[in-house]
C-alpha cells in the first residue's frame, strides 16, 4: 500500500499544481498569521477550487475560536480540520460536533513523557498527527524542521488513523516510515526553497521517496 503525503503550506497555484501532479493525498492550507505560510479565507477559497477531486483539502488553525472556523468552513470547501495548537479532548470534540468535518488533532512529542497524550487524543478525533514538540516559547506550533526520536513510536498500536509529521524530508522519509510503520507522512518545511516558498522538485522527490519506502527491505 503506498504512504500517502500530505504537503501543508501551500499559498500559490504552482504549489497546487506541484502538489497534484507529485500524487500527493492531502493539500494543507495553513490560517495562522504568524506562520510564513499563512493564507487568507479569499486565498485559500481559491486555492481549493484549483485542487482536484481526490485530494483532500485541509485546514490548519492553532486555537482557533468558532468565528474564525465558521468563517473558514462558510467559504473555503474543506475537507479535513487540523487542529495544531493546545485544543483541548473537549474543545476537540466540540469542533468535530460543530461542523461535522473529519478532525485531525496535531499531538507534540519530543520524549517518552509525551506519549499518553496520543492516546487522549485518540479518543475524540478522526486521525491523529504526530509532530515533533516545539521548543518552549516557540513562534509556530509546527513547520520547524524539527523531528523527533522516531523509534518512540516504534511498533505502537494505533486506534485512529495517524499521520508522522516533524523534520521530515525528501532524504529522510524513506527511513522514517520504515522506523514508524507510517502509512501516512506530512510534510512543510521539508520541501520549501525559503520558508514558505513550496519547492516543486523538492515536492516530487519528497512524494517519490515517501511511496518508494514500501519497497525496502526491512533490517
Amino acid at each position: 500500500m503506498d504512504v500517502r503525503v500530505k504537503i501543508c503550506g501551500l499559498s500559490t497555484s504552482d504549489d497546487v499544481t506541484a502538489v497534484a501532479r507529485a500524487g500527493a493525498a492531502y493539500a494543507g492550507f495553513v490560517f495562522f498569521p504568524k506562520s510564513p505560510r499563512n493564507v487568507s479565507v479569499a486565498q485559500a477559497r481559491d486555492l481549493a477550487v484549483e485542487c482536484p477531486i481526490g485530494l483532500a483539502k485541509v485546514a490548519l488553525v492553532v486555537n482557533a475560536d468558532n468565528a474564525l472556523l465558521d468563517e473558514i468552513t462558510g467559504n473555503v470547501a474543506i475537507d479535513i480540520l487540523q487542529l495544531h495548537g493546545k485544543e483541548t479532548p473537549e474543545r476537540v470534540s466540540e469542533i468535530r460536533a460543530r461542523y461535522g468535518l473529519p478532525v485531525m488533532k496535531a499531538v507534540g512529542v519530543a520524549s517518552a513523557d509525551d506519549l499518553p497524550q496520543l492516546a487522549v487524543y485518540e479518543q475524540v478525533c478522526d486521525q491523529i498527527l504526530v509532530d515533533a514538540k516545539a521548543a518552549k516559547g516557540a513562534d509556530l506550533p509546527g513547520g520547524n524542521g524539527l523531528a523527533f526520536d522516531w523509534k518512540l513510536i516504534a511498533g505502537r498500536r494505533w486506534s485512529r488513523p495517524w499521520m508522522l509529521a516533524g523534520g521530515l524530508t525528501p532524504d529522510n522519509v524513506a527511513r522514517a516510515v520504515e522506523l514508524t510503520g507510517a502509512t501516512q507522512v506530512d510534510v512543510s518545511s521539508g520541501v520549501e526553497s525559503v520558508p514558505g516558498r513550496k519547492d516543486a522538485d523538492l515536492i516530487a522527490r519528497f512524494v517519490n521517496a515517501a511511496k518508494a519506502s514500501r519497497e525496502i527491505p526491512k533490517l
